[in-house]
């Protein structure tokens, strides 16, 4: 904190040289002052921002006369002379209806109005980020339409657009500044956990639907660009601080605090710098469901009145393992033929639920020429602590993750290369924490010892079955480890620090990832003809989980990946009709390399040019993420097991044979099993459950790929806008997960050992990265309509529509994990002048019922509506902004994934401080 104070002192206290510097004042129609205006020198990418006041003050190299350009959003642009040094200018902008007229980038890589956007794209600018009713930017993407945001965490949320996506998202790309931040051990973003603060945000984009043609792998179902504040334009110091609590009928009320600093600079027209601090601390959602996860829903006291003693807690852990009495007791005759598992522990007792954001990261701009070539660096650096939930339940604890940017660019170029590190801490997977203290104190086979031989003596004194379980269970949990207690805690300590999950829950990563992207726009030489573009990229992945996540026990996995691009576009007919062709072929070292095309068309008519007609075809790809491919890791209730070639033999586990198979079929004590077995040599577990035992028919893993139709309209009108849009897209080769049971004995297909081996208990399941052969299909659009509306109150309404088209019989053990509403609507309802400084934002959204499908657990999500809403108060001579604001404020508790934590409300107060 100390070396961060120091150098934003030092930011502070440098002083400016500039040969011009002139001041002025930004006014509306109504001679009132507009904030936040920017004021740039024409030709260049010198500026200034407007404060509170209106008033600014510009420095530049630049010797008069020149020209600046006055804009804000919800203005009409204007330009202004300025002709001498030390001069003051005023300068009145006209309010202008601007929905359809702002600027967005990446849906060609090149500026275009949003109007004019060959595909659908959504923006969040700064007025919308200050206006949110949400409790920070990120959370207020939610209300965009076609979005959906899972909530795994307080600090952890996962952005989807179009479906198919679990807290794994790894079919949605997050940029920020042009930087893939997906954590190269997990391969999708933590959320914003460690992103971007409020106050440096520029601009955010959205495109939703498949973009591979231009932004390559994993540009499957949708990119969210996050862009921030350039120090040229944006100088000064800003920043806020929020505090409230947090209420969840599970954990009450928490108090939670969140503040962040911006300080930026530009020391001359060449050199300027910015740094920018985060700081975020609350209570986490506790996930407080006992109820059993595998389908049946009932408690463990409602199970064994009906005779069900295998227990499976949805947020309880170590009640996982579990055996059948009988196979345990050799075969005894008055022990029951069933599955009976240890106690667990909830999750509340495994870890403290403690939520926390740490992120600082700075940049230094340098033009060697003032007004063209750029060269930049950038680093970010965060630490953070949240809950996830992929196959378990993990505690993400002291999180760790940077990244270091060099980029050179200008008007029509751009180079960058970067790199993207992270380190695990102390993360540490809950539901191993629960099984392992289990062991720590008693091992699997003392414990069903004891309740067998409990249970054998109850049923001798004639005890009823029910009676003689109780007895069994009580004994058997005689001097268990009480939470709380200096046994339990020193247990948790011992496994959570120790990276063998036979024994221990932690995790260990350091893997990384290097990043270069290329981009050359032709268009000043070619735009006579067309505008041509030209770029590439290039990755290389290093995995290092030590063993503890990918099969790299014996040192790290490396592999690469490139991909070039081509794009070309043509305006025709008086510039109304618009062409837009791209292409892309990528190449991973694992897989062959093949070609991503996009065409689009799009039309302006009417005689004032505001209604667009656009209408697409894109194709998307996903490479097998690193885990498809490397994964080797054991969660329990089976072994995940990727499925690159050179993996298959890398993953050997020893295992125990039965005292059965060894006295009667001569098999010996141990066996090791080969990782190849789960793909050449199992029984698809579906057949074992339903008594047909059919041979597993498993393919290793290869890229999907998509084809996505799309129409839309975008309309102005005298006072409202419409957007609406329509997809159809179709998946081949799409990557999925397939259960099977690899005996440990037996060739599948000899009908006798393999099957003794499954009879006798001698066999595991292993979960294979694969794809499925089924058609898969899904359709669906939104629409959204913004209107001015009495006078000049703001009303935003929108529908998103989506569906799964999949005929489950075409592929019985196929897992879609579509995991979105069919129906999703979403309001708001504002004004940010509701009288002279006061304004407010009423946010409201509904979602339907859906299945949630995942590696965790599946269960349905009740349909819910939730109100969030914000008043503000603005102070010019305090030059900020005051906020009360609630999430959720109608206190219902919800949750949108199935084993997460229900979702409370949020009550906050903000002081923002020069926020232009």
């Amino acid at each position: 904190m100390r070396t961060i104070l120091c150098l934003f002192s030092m930011l502070l206290s440098m002083s400016a040289f500039a040969q011009t510097t002139i001041t002025g004042k930004v006014i509306d129609d109504n001679n009132n002052p507009i904030p936040g205006a920017n004021i740039v020198v024409k030709g260049t990418a010198t500026g200034a921002v407007t404060d509170f006041d209106g008033e600014f003050t510009l420095t530049t190299d630049q010797s008069p006369p020149f020209t600046v350009v006055v804009s804000s959003i919800g203005f009409a642009s204007t330009e202004a002379s300025v002709s001498s040094n030390n001069e003051r200018i005023e300068v009145q902008l006209n309010e202008e209806e601007t929905l359809l007229e702002e600027i967005v980038i990446s849906a060609s890589r090149t500026p275009e109005r949003i109007f004019e956007s060959p595909v659908t794209v959504e923006r969040f600018g700064i007025k919308d980020i200050k206006n949110t009713a949400s409790s920070d930017f990120y959370d207020g993407l939610e209300n965009l339409k076609g979005v959906d945001i899972n909530t795994n965490s307080l600090t952890f949320k996962s952005i989807n657009t179009r479906g198919f996506a679990t807290f794994a998202n790894t079919r949605f790309m997050q940029l920020v500044d042009g930087m893939d931040n997906s954590s190269p051990a997990l391969n999708f973003p933590l959320g914003n956990l460690l992103g971007m603060t409020d106050v440096d945000v520029q601009s955010i984009e959205l495109l939703p639907g498949a973009a591979s043609a231009l932004y390559g792998a994993n540009a499957f179902n949708g990119i969210l660009f996050m862009r921030s504040k350039d120090p040229f334009t944006y100088q000064g110091l800003s920043g806020y601080v929020k505090t409230g609590i947090t209420s969840q009928d599970a954990a009450g009320e928490n108090d939670y605090i969140d503040f962040g600093i911006r300080a930026a600079r530009a020391f001359s027209d060449k050199f300027a710098l910015k740094l920018n601090f985060g700081y975020l601390r609350g209570t986490d959602w506790w996930a407080d469901n006992q109820a059993d996860k595998t389908g049946r829903g009932e408690s463990r006291a409602a199970l064994e009145a009906n005779g069900i003693y295998n227990f499976d807690g949805t947020n309880i852990y170590g009640d996982e393992v579990a055996t059948n009495i009988r196979a345990a007791s050799g075969g005894l005759g008055i022990i029951p033929d069933i599955e009976v598992s240890r106690t667990g522990y909830a999750e509340k007792d495994l870890t403290n639920y403690n939520a926390e954001s740490v992120k600082f990261d700075y940049a230094l701009h340098y033009k060697p020429w003032a007004n063209d070539l750029e060269l930049i660096y950038q680093g970010k650096v965060g630490t953070g602590t949240t809950i996830y939930q992929g196959a378990n339940r993990y505690s993400v604890k002291d999180f760790f993750q940077q990244q270091h940017k060099l980029e050179v660019r200008n008007d029509n170029f751009f180079v960058r290369g970067y790199l993207v590190a992270d380190k695990a801490g102390n993360s540490y997977d809950m539901v191993f924490t629960g099984i392992n203290i289990n062991r720590q104190w008693k091992s699997d086979q003392q414990w069903f010892g004891e309740y067998i031989g409990t249970y054998a003596a109850q049923t001798f004194a004639g005890a009823t079955e029910a009676e003689a379980h109780a007895a069994a269970r009580a004994v058997a949990d005689t001097g268990r480890f009480e939470p709380g207690s200096p046994e339990f805690q020193s247990a948790f300590n011992r496994v959570t620090n120790d990276p063998d999950l036979t024994t221990g829950s932690k995790f260990q990563d350091q893997s990384k990832f290097y990043h270069a992207d290329v981009n050359y726009n032709f268009s000043h030489i070619t735009s006579e003809f067309a505008d041509i573009q030209v770029g590439g990229s290039f990755r290389r992945y290093e995995l290092n989980s030590e063993g503890t996540i990918y099969t790299d026990a014996d040192g790290p996995i490396s592999y690469s990946e490139f991909g070039a691009y081509t794009q070309i576009q043509k305006k025709l007919a008086d510039e109304r009709l618009k062409l837009t062709g791209s292409v892309r072929f990528d190449k991973s070292e694992l897989f062959d390399g093949f070609f991503s095309p996009r065409l689009s068309v799009g039309y302006t008519a009417g005689e004032n040019r505001n209604h667009n007609i656009r209408g697409s075809v894109q194709t998307g790809f996903r490479n097998p993420t690193t885990q498809d491919l490397y994964i080797g890791l054991d969660v329990g209730r089976a072994i995940l097991i990727g499925s690159a070639e050179d993996n298959l033999d890398r993953d050997v586990r020893t295992y125990d044979v039965s005292s059965v198979a060894q006295l009667t079929l001569g098999q010996p004590a141990t066996v090791d099993i080969a990782g190849r077995a789960a793909y050449e040599n199992s029984f698809d577990a579906a057949s074992v459950s339903n008594g047909t035992f059919q041979a597993s028919s498993v393919d290793i893993v290869k890229p999907e790929q998509v084809t996505s139709y799309e129409v839309g309209y975008r309309g102005k009108f005298e006072n409202f806008v419409v957007d609406l849009s329509a997809y159809y897209n179709q998946y081949t080769d799409f990557i999925s997960n397939e259960n099977v049971v690899v005996p440990l004995y037996g060739q599948v297909g000899d009908n006798s050992l393999s099957l003794a081996a499954l009879q006798n208990g001698d066999f595991q399941v292993y979960q294979t990265y694969t794809n499925s052969d089924a058609d898969i299909n899904s359709y669906g659009g939104s629409v959204s309509v913004n209107a001015k509306v009495l006078g000049d109150f703001d009303l935003g309404l929108n529908y998103t529509y989506a569906k799964l088209d999949f005929d489950q019989a075409s592929d019985p053990g196929f897992r879609p994990n579509f995991n979105t509403p069919e129906h999703k609507f979403k309001a708001s309802f504002g004004n940010t002048d509701l009288f002279q400084n006061f304004g407010f934002n009423v946010a409201w959204r509904w979602s339907d019922a859906y299945f949630w499908q995942a590696t965790f657990g599946d269960g349905d999500i009740p349909a819910y509506h939730v109100l969030d809403a914000q008043i503000n108060l603005r102070v010019p001579k305090l030059k900020s902004t005051f906020k009360a604001g609630a999430s959720n404020l109608l206190g219902d508790d919800y949750f949108t994934a199935f084993g997460t934590g229900f979702i409370g409300s949020q009550y906050y107060l903000s002081w923002t401080i020069n926020n232009l």
